[in-house]
């Protein structure tokens, strides 16, 4: 009976020492709530422990084997495979989109010019809501409610050196081909490319619906888009997680800048790279777009699209950027196997939904669009928001469970995830109640506080 005791102990301590460690890590995460909750459940545990180990055996016994018998089942689904089983749905696109249709392309049309009038003369419908969203500040705007003059610059400083790259996203061949081995060449880009600041790396056959049909920005509007390239790279860079937990404040947009700055010159260095092998590539970054880079990098492995109409990677979530290179340059590429496990989490779990100031992501399940199945967002609310505050917002991303830091105490919760239908479940829970349903938004940077005469 005594040994029982001590081994009731043991647990007791072990499970202590747990909890205490998820605390620490979330003190350094900056989540107060979290680490408050695991501290106090870690003394909980210890003193319930404790207490049994004084008291009648019997008693004692039933205490330390229900703790245990919990501790066990939660392990086990974190561990033990029931991945459920899903519907075959459809996801692969039919059509072209045409980029004319975007929002970064109607933003930029000009009232009463010919592309203004052409466009909502064969778009009516879309002519309502864009007048909304013009009559707001706009991004980066100093009429913004949530204007901040040295962060708002230093953004737009961002913005304005990646659109400087336009003239190098494409360009001359080395004339001398090198002959180079596709497998030797795939993995010295994806270890290069990860060295150059790359999270993950992928490759993928490109496809007709990859590309848009038509250019919507820029002085190439309206023309055809014409791209013979066999491959695509696709890659994600990290946005770091203060920023965007300030969201939707101006750190956020300030770190969404940065990160497809940083996205746009690895792309660009990559497809220099391979022009100086004496093969065709162009790059593909922010303003410069000739095709969807979420369904490039879905295709090439790296995550699914989310509810948020995001890619959702398997470590970090959304809370990536990514850019994209075209090439011929011979890769090696794979099948893409699709994550039922993290599509089904964006299923249940609706966190981004719920908090979406500007309601534009759906509640409901993946819907048929044009032939397809999935998540299609209200791209005109969405903007409109951004227009109001000043903003990319990025408080779906904020909330989002997945976009937890990639370290050993998540990623305990993703392989649950993963592996096990209950845990997803139960996983929505634990965040909303380690986290908030709507958590907390973080203040600014101590060194982005500027004092203003």
């Amino acid at each position: 009976m005594e040994e029982i005791a001590i081994v009731n102990m043991i647990i007791g301590i072990s499970l202590f020492l747990i909890f205490n460690i998820a605390a620490f890590v979330s003190v350094f995460e900056h989540e107060k709530k979290a680490a408050l909750r695991f501290f106090v459940i870690s003394w909980l545990l210890l003193a319930l422990f404790t207490f049994s180990y004084f008291i009648e055996f019997n008693l004692s016994i039933i205490i330390s084997g229900t703790l245990l018998i919990v501790t066990i089942h939660f392990f086990a689904l974190i561990i033990i495979p029931y991945k459920g089983k899903f519907p075959e749905l459809n996801d692969m696109p039919f059509i072209q989109h045409d980029e004319r249709d975007t929002m970064f392309s109607r933003k930029e049309l000009k009232p009463d010019s010919d592309r203004y009038n052409k466009y909502y003369s064969e778009n009516p419908d879309k002519k309502k809501p864009d007048d909304k969203f013009r009559t707001k500040p706009g991004l980066l705007s100093p009429k913004a409610p949530i204007y901040d003059p040295v962060i708002f610059a230093s953004s737009e400083a961002s913005f304005y050196t990646v659109a400087a790259f336009k003239d190098f996203v494409d360009g001359e061949i080395n004339s001398v081909k090198t002959n180079i081995d596709n497998k030797s060449i795939s993995n010295y880009i994806k270890n290069w490319g990860k060295k150059l600041g790359a999270i993950d790396l992928g490759f993928t056959t490109l496809k007709s619906y990859h590309i848009y049909s038509v250019k919507g920005r820029g002085e190439k509007y309206g023309n055809s888009i014409i791209n013979n390239h066999k491959y695509a790279i696709a890659f994600t860079v990290e946005m770091d997680k203060f920023n965007v937990d300030t969201a939707p404040d101006a750190p956020e947009v300030f770190e969404s800048a940065q990160q497809y700055l940083r996205a746009g010159t690895v792309a660009v260095q990559i497809a220099k790279f391979i022009r100086e092998l004496g093969y065709s590539a162009k790059a593909h970054i922010d303003g410069n777009y000739d095709l969807i880079c979420p369904l490039v990098a879905r295709d090439a492995g790296l995550g699914e699209i989310g509810r948020m109409g995001l890619l959702m990677t398997p470590k970090l979530g959304p809370r990536v950027r990514i850019a994209v290179i075209t090439t011929d340059i011979p890769l090696v590429t794979g099948i893409r196997k699709i994550d039922h496990s993290l599509l089904h989490f964006c299923k249940i779990c609706k966190k981004c939904a719920e908090s979406c100031p500007g309601k534009a992501i759906p509640f409901e399940n993946r819907q048929n669009i044009d032939g397809t199945h999935r998540w299609k967002i209200n791209s005109e609310s969405c903007y409109t928001y951004w227009c109001t505050v000043g903003t990319d917002c990025g408080k779906c991303i904020k909330v989002c469970p997945y976009a937890h830091p990639d370290n050993l105490l998540h990623n305990i919760v993703r392989k649950g995830i993963k592996n096990n239908l209950i845990f997803r479940h139960l996983a929505l829970h634990l965040d909303n109640f380690f986290y908030g349903k709507n958590p907390v938004k973080n203040k600014f940077p101590k060194w982005m506080k500027i004092k203003y005469d």
